[in-house]
């Protein structure tokens, strides 16, 4: 990846168009009510409120509207683009029928309010949502996105962290610069370590794509750890004896392969009795019993092994190779430092993510800001009775605080089943589609906390 910066104009435009045409759908709202009112009546509060209700019930039922042509795209089954209008309907839906739910919830607390203070807090507080829907928009689509991008990543990391233990089972994995040196080593290594295991591959098409065939021994490493996602009865007995193949996830996806399903090889084709999780691999890959694979790769040179022996005897055995042979520095590699260099690479490409999030919230909070700032005024003539007849401003003060961090608590409830089925979406459609292998779904609760939390912390301090 180079490592410069690229500033596009087509981009730039895009920006820019997207921040015009939002800021006109944005403005169009109050607009519209406007040119619906009495000339007379846009200067009293009531009338607005009156308006706002019948454009809640317009929004909601096209918030409904949005909602149902996210299920039916879903539903269709037609790849990467439906599941972009599936997350397009469900993000901008749930956005429109927020108001609604805000007025319902912030109606039920007003009718069970005892007190006048409180019952005056409550209609305020819905009163004052026509000003403040917007900004609640924002924040509800920055925690759906917080929660759904959050649960993606966790639930990636929590499955490749497994997975790489799984797939990574041997403990010292060597490549050798020859067959000769190859053959040496391995006599070499036989009295010293449990177990060698070739690593041998070959590229070839495989339904119509370049893909990789590789073979494997019949040992235990691979019937105890190789992560199978469905098999046959006694499938590693089958692939031992070269009467069956096990192919990747992304393969059996694109090419419809179920088990039991053919694949055309070299020297003949073999059935399908097992699908395997790769992830991270793009490439189509077929694994076949090690004599099978060499009856029909014979050209291939088998320099890569993977050795099993006990942990804590890593170390010496690696120091006493590179002693005996000539071997680079990249030549031999440990399990650990494996997992380690895949893991450092994962948080890596995830790193943008949790700036992304920040960035979300960080733009929710200044809209309830500038929200509120241009609420101030126009509530002054509404809070100078109240204030005349006895609350204090601290007291005023406080309940304007209390308002804005209930309606960022109901949204930020809202936001979580939305964000949850983001995170669906993400893995089990757009995933599929983009990559052709699926994740299992893993929620992590003490995410949401924290994250709600921090949209608590953004309420008060834009209050």
């Amino acid at each position: 990846v180079p490592g410069t910066l690229e500033l596009r104009p087509g981009w730039a435009l895009a920006g820019l168009a997207m921040a015009v045409g939002g800021t006109l759908a944005a403005g169009a709202q109050g607009i519209w009510q406007l040119l619906r009112l009495p000339p007379l009546a846009s200067a009293a509060p009531q009338a607005w409120a009156a308006a706002a209700a019948g454009l809640r019930r317009w929004q909601a039922l096209a918030g409904l509207t949005l909602l149902a042509a996210a299920g039916l795209a879903l539903a269709s089954g037609g790849g990467l683009w439906a599941g972009f209008a599936g997350l397009a309907g469900l993000l901008l839906g749930a956005a429109l029928l927020l108001p609604m739910m805000l007025a319902a919830g912030l109606g039920a607390a007003e009718a069970r309010a005892r007190g006048v203070i409180s019952q005056w807090f409550w209609a305020d507080a819905r009163h004052q949502l026509p000003g403040l829907s917007l900004a609640m928009m924002a924040l509800l689509l920055a925690l759906a996105a917080n929660v759904g991008v959050g649960t993606m990543v966790a639930s990636f990391r929590a499955t490749f962290t497994g997975w790489l233990d799984q797939r990574l089972a041997s403990e010292l994995y060597l490549t050798a610069e020859s067959p000769a040196e190859a053959a040496a080593i391995r006599d070499w290594l036989g009295p010293r370590v449990e177990a060698i295991l070739p690593i041998a591959a070959a590229e070839t098409l495989l339904a119509g794509q370049p893909g990789e065939v590789y073979g494997v021994a019949d040992h235990a490493t691979y019937r105890d750890h190789w992560p199978l996602l469905s098999a046959l009865p006694e499938v590693w007995d089958i692939v031992a004896r070269g009467e069956g193949v096990l192919v990747n996830e992304q393969l059996s996806r694109r090419a419809g392969l179920d088990l039991g399903a053919g694949i055309d090889l070299p020297g003949g084709p073999l059935p399908v009795v097992g699908v395997y999780s790769d992830y991270g691999n793009p490439s189509p890959q077929v694994m076949l019993g090690f004599e099978s694979f060499r009856a029909r790769f014979p050209a291939v040179e088998v320099t890569r092994f993977a050795l099993r022996l006990p942990a804590a005897e890593v170390e010496g055995l690696a120091a006493d190779l590179r002693q005996a042979f000539p071997l680079p520095e990249n030549a031999l590699i440990d399990q650990a430092g494996i997992k380690a260099f895949s893991l450092r690479i994962f948080e890596r490409t995830f790193a943008v993510t949790g700036a992304l999030n920040a960035l979300t919230l960080g733009v929710a909070a200044i809209a309830i800001l500038t929200s509120l700032l241009t609420l101030a005024d126009r509530r002054l003539p509404q809070l100078a009775p109240v204030w005349a007849m006895g609350l204090t401003q601290g007291r005023l003060a406080g309940l304007d605080l209390g308002r804005t961090v209930v309606l960022a608590v109901l949204t930020a409830v809202a936001a979580l089943p939305l964000g949850l089925a983001l995170a669906w979406v993400l893995l089990a459609v757009v995933n599929v589609a983009a990559f052709g292998w699926r994740l299992p779904m893993q929620v992590f609760p003490a995410d949401w906390l924290r994250l709600f939390a921090a949209a608590v912390i953004a309420a008060l301090v834009a209050g």
